[in-house]
């Protein structure tokens, strides 16, 4: 069963809320997380994840906290599940098809490789603006 971790479910929750606030304002971490219902250590965490790869920026100190690293519209879903789950894989075949010594005759394999293909087709057609706007 392909399914989306907690670290997942809060990345987005967390995200998806910044999308909606306005981008130019930073936003404490403790504000956020309680907004969301996720533990603050844990947003945390993959706040400071999102804001290596660009997706938040952070500030520190007194007035410190997190904003929108890029405007809503061009951060996918597909980025934010990548950033916290690494690549889409259905199967492991489809990862390394080198480590399946059945891939090359598997009528399953090219499956998997649509399977994966539609979920991150469906995943970066939708942006943080659309998932920002429907809350």
């Amino acid at each position: 069963m392909m399914e989306l971790t907690r670290k997942s479910d809060y990345a987005i929750r967390g995200i998806v809320y910044l999308a909606g606030k306005p981008v130019d304002k930073v936003y404490l971490l403790s504000d956020i997380a309680a907004a969301v219902d996720v533990p603050p250590t844990f947003l945390a965490k993959i706040f400071q994840q999102f804001s290596k790869m660009g997706l938040v920026k952070s500030f520190r100190g007194t007035g410190g906290g997190f904003m929108l690293g890029r405007l809503p519209e061009t951060i996918t879903l597909l980025e934010v599940v990548e950033a916290v789950e690494g690549p889409i894989i259905p199967n492991r075949c489809v990862a390394t098809p080198s480590d399946c010594d059945r891939s090359g005759i598997c009528t399953v394999h090219p499956v998997w490789i649509r399977v994966q293909e539609e979920v991150r087709r469906v995943l970066a057609g939708v942006t943080l603006k659309d998932l920002a706007t429907k809350e």
